[in-house]
């Protein structure tokens, strides 16, 4: 066996200086609450009983349950799909399994690694695989069917022994290039005496790690940054093994993707800095909102994250493209991948499907840049009992839609599936797209000529806080109606016009009053645009 790696070595990254500067659409909430803050968002009462809902969701998909190997913690951290159509799964205690579909026949491929969370294959048949302190590289070299090549490609980003400090990715760009998410530290424990990477003195003083933690956790920050790159996007050239600091301001970047086009998106959690839930479309450079990784840039200078103004930070974030509405639409969004193009997928073919920790659901996300700023929309797509939580990894084999489930100490389950599509596609809301007077809706069928009526639409407005607390309410709430609506020829879509727009907002649509021009009503009765820039 050929073992080429070093857990526990240190290394520090040196940044090119970065201008702070404010990219377009950063002009988001920031910590003042307007008194029309609503007191919570509890989630409302759904159009669907939970019965109702997985009868109707299954007219249109098929949920088929996999059973990881046997004596393992069946736990998925990483999932994908060979090139031979195989299945590969890395497991929450370190195993690599295979899986043979058609014989439904695994096999233990690796073993040892330290909570993998993403796993892709390479040109060659080889595996990488991020585990929590480096990506390495796996290797069968003797046709035995087991790793026999360890090789470490990246481990040059700090290590504090905090238990929140995960790794996500890899995933690949068009050009090569691969890009990995380095999770925050959390105040909810201290650190290890012994780090791995350089120490950032900046903050709360390295003693008071070791000291009352209870007490000292408040001024660290919820989630901080003291050793390198916590907190970015890693860009790494996979034949050379060199890192580049890619992009900042990052919470718990658990998925991470490329669309059509090429470009990098992310998601991010709820929490600290984040109102709800989110999506970032991702450019090099950029600082996407969580401070604490702000002084691993060159151009930052000693000032604590915390000691900023939140003025300041606002105006040198930009903002995400899509929020989830929290509780109504998601609570943990996990990894994003692109639906394929193919008949059973339908008209949803190109548009990026993305998991769900809390509940048994999956969204869809469609995006669009208006006047040099990202936005777009979530959906809710296919949820059903069938599905169970904690749907952390996905990946298309074919048409089916494969999934791996998870919960370490939160909510989520065990195990993996996958999702097909039987018959044609429900009547859903499709895509969502900004005009300059309001929103054009398209959906996957025909829609009933008495939705021209404004009443039948009923959007509700609000934005979420930008600061230091966990979350936020839904504020500024406001009930709005369409003053005009007019369909298009065919009937697909809905062009809405509105008495005005504000800008980082949410409109949330509600769909339950519209009818095919079948008769059937929405599988799904909700969709929400992220409004960052008008036309």
């Amino acid at each position: 066996m050929q073992i080429r790696f070093s857990l526990y070595s240190a290394a520090v990254l040196t940044l090119a200086p970065i201008a702070l500067h404010a990219e377009p659409g950063s002009s988001a909430p920031a910590a003042k609450v307007p008194a029309t803050a609503a007191p919570s968002s509890s989630p409302e009462k759904p159009f669907y009983s939970a019965s109702e809902r997985d009868s109707q969701m299954g007219r249109f998909y098929k949920v088929t349950q996999v059973k990881a190997p046997a004596g393992i913690d069946s736990q998925v951290g990483a999932l994908s799909v060979l090139k031979d159509g195989r299945i590969v799964a890395a497991f929450h205690r370190g195993e690599v399994g295979i899986l043979n579909p058609e014989k439904e026949q695994w096999n233990i491929f690796a073993e040892g690694l330290h909570e993998p969370l993403g796993i892709l294959e390479e040109a060659d048949g080889s595996l990488l695989v991020m585990q929590r302190p480096e990506l390495t590289r796996l290797r069968d070299t003797t046709g035995s069917g087991k790793a026999d090549s360890y090789e470490s490609v990246l481990n040059d980003f700090g290590m504090t022994g905090n238990y929140h400090e995960f790794a996500f990715g890899p995933v690949r760009a068009p050009s090569g290039k691969l890009y990995v998410g380095l999770n925050l530290a959390s105040s909810g424990d201290t650190v290890h005496e012994e780090v791995r990477g350089k120490w950032l003195p900046v903050g709360l003083d390295r003693k008071e790690f070791y000291g009352d933690w209870k007490k000292a956790s408040k001024e660290a920050g919820r989630m901080y940054s003291r050793v390198p790159w916590r907190g970015w996007i890693l860009e790494l050239d996979p034949l050379t093994g060199k890192s580049t600091p890619f992009a900042s301001g990052f919470r718990s970047p658990d998925g991470l993707g490329f669309d059509a086009e090429g470009h990098l998106v992310v998601s991010d959690n709820q929490g600290d800095w984040r109102g709800s839930s989110e999506l970032h479309v991702v450019k090099k450079g950029g600082f996407y909102g969580h401070p604490a990784s702000l002084p691993w840039r060159e151009d930052w200078g000693k000032v604590a994250p915390l000691d900023v103004p939140i003025e300041t930070l606002d105006k040198l974030r930009t903002p995400a493209a899509v929020w989830f509405p929290h509780l109504s639409y998601a609570n943990s969004p996990t990894q994003m991948v692109l639906i394929p193009k193919t008949p059973a997928w339908g008209p949803y073919g190109g548009q990026f499907v993305i998991g769900e920790m809390n509940v048994p659901k999956m969204l869809r996300v469609t995006l669009e840049e208006v006047n040099g700023v990202w936005q777009g929309a979530c959906y809710p797509f296919v949820e059903t009992s069938d599905l169970q939580a904690g749907l952390h990894r996905l990946a298309f084999r074919g048409d089916q839609l494969w999934f791996g489930r998870t919960h370490l100490t939160w909510a989520g389950g065990e195990n993996l599936g996958f999702v097909e599509p039987v018959g044609p596609a429900p009547m859903d809301a499709l895509a969502i797209n900004l005009t300059k007077t309001g929103f054009k809706v398209r959906f996957t069928r025909p829609l009933d000529a008495s939705s021209v009526d404004p009443t039948l639409w009923k959007i509700r407005r609000y934005t979420y806080a930008y600061h230091k607390e966990y979350g936020s309410p839904e504020l500024e709430q406001e009930i709005l109606a369409p003053t005009t609506v007019v369909l298009s020829e065919d009937g697909l879509t809905a062009d809405l016009t509105l008495s005005e727009l504000h800008e980082n907002f949410v409109y949330d649509f509600y769909l339950e009053k519209l009818r095919a021009a079948d008769g059937d009503k929405p599988l799904n009765v909700r969709a929400a645009y992220t409004l960052r820039r008008k036309r």
